[in-house]
């Protein structure tokens, strides 16, 4: 604030000195026009010959003589000098109309006299009409306009600066109850929120945006705080069994069977790191940006891939149904890969006699396409695009489905199965289930490749509907 009037004070100074000398130049100017026109006047009477003695004036402050080429005064005023001219004909140079200034004292005028020359006459009695007129009234109205401006000046600065003082703090009043509500918030209780003004204006929205933020923030913290609660528990669960056993064997250690009791801590161990890699999966996941279809990745030809992840599991029952030709894809493999095997974990953990893995068009039709164009018409409409080499049209995505015949999943619960360490009551034995991350890596990895995946009823079982992004030619 104290830059804000101090900028104003000189502003205001600027512009009285602006002012000061704009007032002094027009009355200037007016002294002039006034001059020149009772010379003019006085020229017209000389050019007629009709000169009279003393010559006529309005006003007190105007002294006029008509001198010729030789100084010699042949009329003037009745307040005028008859024998000194005001301006001695070394300072007439008679090339026209001139303007000088004079001391008062020699005319008899206070202050300074603004003196003019007009010629007159005729070119065989060449004339000069003097007029000089004081400038002792504009001297002294730019004096009280100065004397004005020096007062008012401070006065007017001091009701700005107070009127600054109280608009300012009234609109940092809010600014600060913000700041103060900021200060007081520790982090500790989920409630606190900043206050919010009454006033609609951009303080009442920046509170409003803030309390979003920390309300997102609070939402954020209460996920962390489950996610670590649940992380705990689950590593707790295979180290306390680990310490169980260990405990029970090294006490019974005569009778105890090393064998056995060696495969079920290498089970809890493997069980343990594949909890520690999904957590550390899903801290990478969280930490990087989702990159945008098509923009990273390489092509990925996705039969090869389901053939070869299908091939990790015996058949039965896992059933591969392959595609006529070339699908492709954009995306990382190994992600896609990873991907793929937990989809196929849970479907063989849940099946009954197979699962079946597929790949379609989004439309769920199989290649060749109802409809599809051919190489020489145009291409195909929006959300397709031609298939080198056959004249089929390729989808703007690829369906991945896979299929089990299974108990499947409620419809109530196929969305909250995708959230973290989330176990429906059949998978949590913990021989038979997950530590629920498989489903919520499967749709983080999805969104990084720029697709979708879905449940759906198989009749009976569950169907996982993935879908990516189609690649028509893959160089």
């Amino acid at each position: 604030m104290v830059i804000g009037v101090a900028g104003l004070s000189v502003g205001l100074v600027l512009g009285g000195v602006v002012l000061l000398v704009a007032l002094g130049w027009t009355l200037q100017r007016t002294v002039d026009a006034e001059a020149f026109r009772t010379a003019d006047a006085v020229a017209r009477l000389a050019a007629e010959d009709a000169l009279p003695d003393p010559l006529p004036v309005a006003g007190g402050q105007l002294r006029v003589q008509v001198v010729d080429a030789d100084g010699r005064i042949r009329a003037a005023s009745i307040d005028a000098d008859r024998l000194v001219p005001m301006v001695g004909p070394d300072q007439l140079d008679g090339s026209g109309r001139q303007r000088t200034v004079v001391p008062g004292q020699r005319l008899g005028l206070p202050g300074p006299v603004r003196v003019v020359a007009v010629p007159a006459g005729t070119a065989a009695e060449p004339l000069t009409v003097l007029v000089g007129r004081s400038t002792e009234d504009v001297r002294h109205a730019v004096g009280a306009a100065r004397t004005v401006l020096l007062i008012a000046f401070p006065l007017l600065v001091a009701v700005l600066a107070a009127v600054a003082w109280r608009v300012v703090g009234a609109t940092l009043r809010p600014v600060e109850s913000l700041r103060s509500g900021a200060a007081e918030i520790t982090g500790r209780g989920a409630d606190a929120r900043l206050p919010v003004p009454a006033s609609r204006d951009e303080i009442h929205r920046l509170a409003v945006t803030l309390n979003d933020m920390l309300d997102r923030l609070d939402a954020a913290r209460a996920r962390q705080r489950a996610f670590l609660a649940d992380a705990a528990h689950e590593l707790r669960s295979p180290l306390a069994n680990m310490r169980t056993e260990l405990e029970v064997a090294q006490r019974l250690a005569d009778r105890t069977d090393w064998p056995a009791v060696a495969t079920d801590l290498l089970t809890d161990t493997e069980r343990l790191g594949r909890l520690v890699n999904d957590l550390l999966l899903l801290a990478r996941l969280d930490e990087q940006p989702v990159a945008r279809a098509g923009r990273a990745g390489e092509p990925v030809e996705l039969g090869g891939l389901l053939a070869e992840v299908a091939g990790w599991y015996p058949s039965p029952p896992v059933q591969l149904t392959p595609p006529p030709g070339p699908v492709w894809t954009v995306g990382d493999p190994d992600e896609l890969r990873r991907v793929l095997a937990n989809l196929v974990d849970n479907a063989v953990r849940h099946a009954r006699s197979r699962v079946v893995l597929a790949v379609h068009p989004d439309d769920g039709t199989p290649w060749p396409r109802p409809g599809a164009v051919d190489a020489g018409t145009p291409r195909a409409a929006a959300g397709t695009a031609d298939r080198p080499g056959d004249g089929t049209a390729t989808p703007a995505y690829h369906l991945v489905t896979v299929t089990d015949d299974g108990p499947g999943i409620p419809a109530a619960d196929r969305e909250r199965v995708f959230d973290r360490f989330t176990r429906l009551d059949e998978g949590r034995a913990r021989d038979a289930g997950g530590a629920g991350l498989g489903l919520a890596i499967v749709r983080e990895l999805v969104r990084r490749a720029g697709g979708t995946v879905e449940l759906a009823d198989a009749g009976p079982g569950l169907t996982v509907r993935l879908r990516l992004p189609a690649l028509s030619d893959p160089d």
